[in-house]
């Protein structure tokens, strides 16, 4: 069987493909709106690059985001956003094959609620309906996307695309065939850029005193760390961990076992063997990825006192909402009175309302603001 070779005409239409979805959510921002004033020229010129293997990514803008916490962010010029998009566009489906089915992050159909309802059934499984004791040994990696490894990302994603050209399991969504050399040389300049060198940044380096050294790319080793923000970091944070995916399932043999990031958990009706998992995940981690455990996040938990996991709280036969997101919705809540606009009031409150109708009881916490701010938005619509 030939190779397949990507035309340009066939990667000049796979690009405007990715484009429209880059723009999606960000049709007024300016960036975009200056990209599309010369759109044919820009798309056509990014295709030559990318065709003769010239591309190269553009500084990003670095600046920190506080909602639902301090974080940093790099984000990528816009002309880099499409070239991200059109790489996950040709391989999201085949990396995903494979991904454990309790691989829960940035997987259409596998969120958060998707990752709750997994943890529950676990439990249910090993306890019986509630019935038996059991522990959820819980475990987090310290400065996750900071201490990735581009290199070693580099080999595992290479290494898996060798195994889908093997095994012939190269077509796109909509049917075409993938042009594999393509994808190893648009591997390369993702994963190896360096997202500080010469990178804008928005704001005062003061910002930076309160933001811990572990959660900054400026202080990671030198060849580690992926930028958050971009599309293609959310892909290969799930490739990079599915080594440990792999461990935890064949060679651990860790029947409850689910992901979501760098959020991890194990479920199981005895507690000496989830403290016997400890050590040996925290060597291989080491050993394997680089990587370090947070140790101040590792726990094991009774189910019958119950288990916090990705904003939910799961107790015997009901859940609710986190203490953590919930005083992060009362906070929200002044900037809501603020609001004059009566539709996106409504809309803003029936996305609280969707959140929490999730849990038991968690909106009768903030029932009386939303019956103000519903007669407030039906006023203002009169």
């Amino acid at each position: 069987m030939q190779p397949f070779i990507l035309s340009r005409e066939q990667l000049l239409t796979d690009l405007y493909m990715a484009y429209y979805d880059a723009r999606r959510h960000k049709r007024n921002k300016p960036y975009q709106l200056k990209f599309e004033e010369h759109l044919e020229e820009n798309l056509e010129s990014l295709c030559d690059e990318l065709y003769c293997r010239t591309y190269k990514p553009l500084p990003s803008t670095c600046f920190l985001i506080s909602d639902p916490k301090k974080r940093e962010v790099f984000a990528a010029d816009f002309r880099d956003r499409i070239v991200h998009h059109l790489y996950y566009n040709y391989t999201h489906e085949l990396f995903e094959r494979t991904f454990i089915p309790d691989s829960y992050s940035c997987i259409k159909g596998r969120g958060t609620h998707f990752g709750i309802d997994r943890l529950e059934q676990h439990i249910r499984q090993e306890s019986h309906s509630w019935q038996e004791p059991c522990w959820v040994l819980k475990m987090d990696i310290r400065g996750y996307f900071m201490h990735i490894n581009r290199q070693r990302l580099l080999s595992i994603t290479l290494s898996l695309l060798d195994r889908m050209e093997s095994h012939s399991i190269g077509s796109m969504a909509w049917g075409e065939c993938l042009d594999m050399d393509f994808l190893r040389y648009l591997t390369h300049e993702i994963v190896l850029l360096d997202p500080i060198a010469d990178c804008r940044i928005k704001g005062s380096p003061a910002d930076w005193h309160s933001l811990p050294r572990d959660k900054s790319l400026f202080f990671s080793p030198k060849g580690c760390g992926l930028p958050i923000g971009n599309l293609t970091s959310q892909l290969f944070s799930n490739v990079y961990l599915g080594r440990l995916d792999e461990f935890m399932k064949r060679t651990l043999r860790c029947r409850h076992y689910g992901r979501y990031v760098d959020d991890f958990y194990v479920v199981s009706a005895s507690r000496e063997w989830l403290h016997t998992l400890i050590p040996q995940v925290r060597k291989f981690l080491k050993e394997e990825l680089d990587l370090t455990l947070h140790e101040g996040k590792v726990r094991i938990c009774s189910v019958n006192q119950g288990v916090e996991f990705l904003g939910a709280y799961l107790k015997p036969h009901r859940r609710y909402v986190s203490n953590t997101t919930l005083r992060r919705m009362q906070r929200k809540l002044p900037s809501l009175e603020q609001e004059t606009d009566a539709e996106r009031l409504r809309s803003r409150i029936a996305s609280f309302r969707g959140v929490l109708s999730h849990y038991s009881t968690g909106w009768l916490f903030l029932k009386p603001a939303f019956r103000l701010l519903r007669r407030k938005a039906s006023t203002s619509s009169v």
